[in-house]
This record gives C-alpha cells, sequence and structure tokens, in this order.
C-alpha cells in the first residue's frame, strides 16, 4: 500500500484530492514523494507567505519548541505579548486589542460574537461569492450554496447582498445591523478587488446606523496583496478585522482585531481557546513579520504580482476572459471550466488553485521571482494552446 492509498483508507472523506503526496518545501518549491518538482503558485492557499521551510523560521520554531509550546491565557507570556505588541503595531489604526486563536474561521467566530456583544443586535450582512470559512457561524456569513446547503439550519440573521453594489447593501443595513462582513479581494469567490470608493460608503453606511464593519483579511493579509493588509490601499478602517492563514508563516493561527470600543463590552469568560496564543504559534509569527520585513516582501508582492498580471494579460488566448488581482492574489477568469487546466498544469509540475469552476486563482510565495512567474506563463501558455487546438 502506498501513501496515498494509505491516506486514502482512513481520511475523513470531506476533501476533493488531487492524486499527489507532498513531502518536501524549500522556498517556492514542493517536491511529491516520488522526488518530482513542483513550482507552487497555490501556497498551501495563501498560508506560505514567506516561502516552505524558511530557515529563520524553522529556527525560531524550533528554538521555542525546546523552551514552551503552551501555555493557555490562564496566565501571561512572553511571546504572546510581544506578538500582540506587534498586531497593534502593524494592523489598521484603531485596532488595539487581539483575540488569538487557531483558525481564520476562529477567528471570525469570534468577530461574529463580538459584534453581537457590542452591539446588543444580531443581524448581519454579508456579499454574495463571500467566503469567511465553514464553522457554523462563518458559514452563515458565507454565500456559496454548495458549502450551505447540506448543514441548514445555520446561525440566523444572516443577509447576503452583490459585492460593490452599495446601493443593494444601503437597502438592507439599518438599525439593526450588528456588522456588515467584507473581504478586501473576495479570494474563493473568484478574485474579485473591491474598489475604495465602495469600501468608504460602506464605512459611512455603517456609521450612519451605528453597525460595526468587520473586515476579512484571512486571505488578503500578511502582505499577499502589495501592502501588509489590504485595507491600507482600499481605505478601510474596520471595528474589526480576521486574520489567519499566512499569520503564522505555516503554523495555525488566527486572530480577531478589535477596537478598544468593542474590547470594553467584553468580560472574561465570555470566549476562549485552549491553543489560543500559544507560544509555539506566536513565536512563529513574529519571525514571520521579521521576514516580511528584513526581506521586503510586501514590496516584492507589489512588483511581482504587477508584474505577473501584465504577463497573463499578454497570454494571446480565446480561452482566457478577464485576469484580475490585487499583489499576488490573482485570478485568471476563465471561459471553460479549470479543471483540465489545473492537471495539466500540475503534470508539467506547476502546482496551481482554482476559485471556482473557471477561474485559476494565483497565489505564490512572496518570495517569488520573475524567472519562475516566466516558467509559468510560458507552460500556461503552451497548456491553452493545446486545449484550444483539441476542441
Amino acid at each position: 500500500m502506498n501513501l496515498i492509498e494509505q491516506e486514502s483508507q482512513h481520511t475523513s472523506g470531506v476533501y476533493g484530492k488531487r492524486d499527489v503526496c507532498f513531502v518536501r518545501g524549500d522556498g517556492t518549491h514542493l517536491w511529491d514523494n516520488e522526488g518530482k518538482e513542483y513550482l507552487d503558485f497555490g501556497t498551501g492557499i495563501s498560508v506560505a507567505n514567506v516561502g516552505h521551510a524558511h530557515p529563520q523560521l524553522v529556527a525560531a520554531i524550533a528554538d521555542q519548541a525546546a523552551t514552551l509550546m503552551t501555555a493557555p491565557e490562564l496566565g501571561y507570556n512572553d511571546k504572546r505579548a510581544q506578538l500582540l505588541a506587534k498586531l497593534a503595531e502593524v494592523t489598521p489604526a484603531g485596532l488595539d486589542r487581539f483575540f488569538l486563536c487557531n483558525s481564520g474561521t476562529e477567528a471570525i467566530e469570534a468577530a461574529i460574537k463580538f459584534a453581537r456583544l457590542a452591539t446588543g443586535r444580531h443581524n448581519f450582512v454579508a456579499t454574495m461569492r463571500g467566503f469567511h470559512g465553514r464553522t457554523l457561524g462563518a458559514l452563515a456569513a458565507t454565500h456559496n450554496a454548495k458549502y450551505r446547503e447540506p448543514f441548514k439550519p445555520l446561525v440566523a440573521d444572516f443577509a447576503h447582498v452583490p459585492f460593490g453594489n452599495i446601493a443593494k447593501l444601503a437597502a438592507v443595513v439599518n438599525d439593526e445591523t450588528a456588522a456588515v462582513i467584507l473581504e478586501p479581494v473576495q479570494g474563493e469567490g473568484g478574485v474579485r478587488v473591491g474598489s475604495s470608493r465602495y469600501f468608504k460608503a460602506v464605512r459611512e453606511l455603517c456609521d450612519k446606523h451605528g453597525a460595526l464593519l468587520i473586515v476579512d483579511e484571512i486571505q488578503t493579509g500578511m502582505g499577499r496583496t502589495g501592502t501588509l493588509f489590504a485595507s491600507e490601499q482600499l481605505g478601510i478602517q474596520p471595528d474589526i478585522i480576521a486574520l489567519g492563514k499566512a499569520l503564522a508563516g505555516g503554523v495555525p493561527m488566527g486572530a480577531t482585531g478589535i477596537t478598544q470600543a468593542v474590547a470594553d463590552t467584553l468580560k472574561p469568560g465570555l470566549h476562549g481557546s485552549t491553543f489560543g496564543g500559544n507560544p509555539l504559534a506566536c513565536a512563529a509569527s513574529l519571525a514571520t513579520f521579521a521576514i516580511i520585513e528584513d526581506e521586503n516582501l510586501v514590496e516584492n508582492a507589489r512588483e511581482m504580482g504587477a508584474y505577473f498580471q501584465e504577463r497573463l494579460a499578454e497570454i494571446n488566448s480565446p480561452l482566457i476572459r478577464e485576469v484580475r488581482g490585487l499583489g499576488l492574489l490573482i485570478g485568471v477568469d476563465m471561459r471553460v471550466r479549470v479543471t483540465p487546466i489545473l492537471q495539466a498544469l500540475m503534470d508539467r509540475g506547476f502546482m496551481v488553485l482554482n476559485a471556482g469552476g473557471t477561474v485559476l486563482r494565483f497565489l505564490p510565495p512572496l518570495t517569488i521571482t520573475q524567472v519562475e512567474i516566466e516558467s509559468l506563463i510560458t507552460t500556461l501558455t503552451s497548456v491553452l494552446r493545446e486545449l484550444h487546438e483539441s476542441n
């Protein structure tokens, strides 16, 4: 029995898996159990932003593992204190308090609970094509029916309106709305970028009705879009921010940032997490921030993202409808289903994701180079030509 057969025999069955077993990573590269090398344009779904097995991150994790791995918030901890101070320094102004957890969906769950407590209201507004996680509260905010339908009834009182349409939003936000939940870029929903004009209008609408603005930066954070957080580019001033994915460079971690006004409504015992804010994850997160700063990865994401989008737009293929994105969160909207394209790229040594049935999604490590991008462009051009000629 090989490794794929062994895992298939005992896995839960909720994942649709590709026929590959990754066993090693280094920078922008992955290797499977047969020794085949891949360029990684998926990065664990925007997790390994600093690349795989970065020596500085590995050293920080090893050192902390040999020192202290777990210390719940029954007391205080040095690494947790340092990380909280760092988050207050780098997140949008006014977010001074943070709940630390283990994933993005947990960060959204906390955001929903905190918004209810802070406002005394229970109605929420999210957007069509939005994705916020798979636990029941986060799933209620998520729009896609394929995720929602099997688990109904979900948490009640969530409405969904078209992303980018302020008139539709204004029609449902009122004095009974607890919060509006938005992604700066809808990643899972097809890589759709919100405009600064739209988000400014959303902020004004929330202020008018006393509703909170929850910004989901789980995928867009940690330099992915060409600024440390996409909120910086879009002029968003959140009351609550949800972080996850790349926050600790690959170690599971999430965080919910809140204003002091929201924090003032919270009391000990109202929420918690056994593993939240553990020293190992905090040390990994601190190392991740240091790598991003020391290696100018935000700037590289901005420059390589612009270059990558330009080169994708230059591919002369009738199968491409549109290229869109922000920084190194890029989508190519196709006129055909992307499954055979993903397989063809995998066969040629490229790990690429989808965002729905017809969108190729590119999320490379922020260390990606022009040479590596050109390698992908050459291969994708060839794959699309072959696919078009065969139809």
